[in-house]
């Protein structure tokens, strides 16, 4: 029989933590490194307030999670990163074992991609040689799930999922003793949309102030690279990067810095000079627009005048490599694929995509089980739709961005520091849009100067390609030791 009271028998038990920790190293001889891996789920609670009375933590959600530091390291010299990337709905599988943990999967380049079932390596550039390391997957990505009771979807949003990160990274960094850390923000894709707000949220709401954001593939402001009715300012900021493009495929000759810095020059001037007039554009400068458009792109002049000067990422995918029976990635423009239609006027599927997904799936759930010896049934939702539509209600009626939140974060804290790499074949945050957002910050002169920037011959994952990987490494191990 019972000894529980009534009222807790059927009871289902709350849920726990389930790390798990083990050890490892990496390197060899003085550059040998002895570190702890922690992965699994950290439950999130919440304050209850019943008729104005505290009545308790109740669990909301289950934050998965893998973190490395290094043994023998003071905590008060060691800076610690957070790291995740976006989506809306990725997981951090691609920071993880793409670029930063110190194993990284092996899956080839555009052109030579490695067969399956793939492999992991050491990564001797891990940015866990200056840098302790914190993975993050937000509520529904990767292993992370809300508490029975609480709604998934009430996670699904800009603001709910800016909160419940900032409070994994305070109970982090308070049961690991590390409030007095540098500590480092590195965001990709999305994720540089979390990163900047999260900065001003963990120093206005937690009191934590962080040394640097790391924003890989930045998009701080939604409007610069989302097509919509009456907003023609994608359709200028994307044109560099259908130059580039255009380049890397033989259908743009000479210089590959020249031709880009030469179609940033027409896309900020007279294109969006000539967008701007509408149909009030004269014939003659509309056809001398068209040709340069025209010439700047790899595309025909029919087509370009057909779009009225306004050709999308989608539409131009589909349309660069038509005439060899192609369709162009939106990651990472370099890589091309077989279109399902090809008479289609978008493209119906992403090949650098495809390339990469199921390399980090396998690495993911392999490495997760016999490397760091953590099971689970679950599903490891590494890129889910599961979280659409997402919230963006604090914005309902203007533009969705955080460089305001960046520029009040910087303004607080005089010792911020910012990152931000950008890949020339990036069809999913183009790195002119991120020149346009950054250089409208209202910033002053002394804080403009704490942002440094990284350009680099790749995609949105920029990594992928393995001199680049190498360079960028180096480049973040820099600006963390800064």
């Amino acid at each position: 029989m019972s000894d529980a009271p009534a009222a807790d028998q059927g009871k289902k038990p709350e849920p726990t933590d389930d790390l798990v920790a083990t050890q490892h190293q990496i390197g060899s001889g003085r550059s040998k490194l002895n570190y702890t891996a922690t992965t699994g789920r950290v439950v999130l609670r919440e304050e209850v307030i019943t008729e104005g009375k505290f009545a308790g933590h109740q669990p909301r959600a289950q934050i998965f999670h893998t973190s490395y530091v290094v043994e023998g390291a003071d905590p008060a010299t060691r800076p610690v990163t957070f790291a995740f990337n976006g989506g809306p709905g990725s997981s951090s599988v691609w920071l993880h074992l793409g670029l930063f943990g110190p194993r990284r999967v092996i899956m080839g380049d555009a052109g030579e991609l490695a067969p399956p079932p793939y492999g992991l390596a050491d990564n001797l550039e891990t940015l866990l040689t200056v840098s302790d390391l914190v993975f993050i997957d937000p509520v529904t990505t990767g292993y992370s799930r809300t508490s029975e009771g609480h709604q998934a979807d009430d996670f699904h949003g800009y603001g709910r999922d800016i909160e419940s990160v900032a409070e994994f990274i305070r109970l982090w960094a308070s049961r690991n003793g590390r409030w007095l850390s540098p500590k480092f923000l590195a965001g990709e894709s999305y994720g540089t949309t979390r990163a900047a707000a999260l900065a001003a949220r963990l120093a206005e709401n937690e009191g934590m102030y962080v040394n640097g954001l790391m924003l890989i593939s930045s998009v701080l402001d939604l409007g610069s690279v989302h097509y919509s009715a009456g907003n023609d300012l994608p359709y200028a900021l994307y044109l560099p990067t259908f130059t580039a493009t255009a380049h890397y495929h033989g259908k743009v000759s000479g210089s590959l810095r020249e031709r880009v810095a030469e179609a940033e020059e027409f896309a900020a001037g007279p294109l969006w000079y000539g967008l701007g007039r509408g149909n009030r554009l004269p014939v003659g400068e509309r056809s001398d627009l068209i040709q340069r458009f025209a010439a700047l792109t790899g595309l025909d002049p029919d087509y370009v005048d057909r779009s009225d000067l306004r050709v999308s990422l989608h539409a131009f995918c589909a349309e660069l490599l038509r005439d060899r029976g192609q369709v162009v990635g939106r990651l990472d423009m370099r890589f091309a694929g077989w279109p399902i239609d090809h008479n289609g006027d978008h493209m119906d599927y992403d090949p650098s995509l495809a390339a990469i997904t199921g390399p980090y799936s396998a690495a993911l759930n392999g490495y997760v089980r016999t490397e760091l010896g953590y099971s689970t049934d679950v599903a490891y939702n590494l890129l889910t739709p599961k979280v659409q539509p997402w919230s963006y209600k604090e914005f309902e009626g203007e533009s969705v961005e955080v460089g305001t939140a960046l520029a009040r974060a910087m303004r607080a804290n005089p010792h911020l520091r910012v990152h931000v790499s950008c890949g020339y074949y990036d069809g999913a945050t183009p790195h002119f849009a991120a020149e346009h957002v950054f250089a409208h910050l209202k910033l002053p002169a002394e804080a403009r100067e704490r942002i440094e920037w990284a350009y680099y011959e790749a995609g949105h994952m920029m990594y992928v390609n393995e001199p680049i990987r190498l360079q960028q490494s180096a480049d973040l191990a820099a600006f963390v030791s800064g």
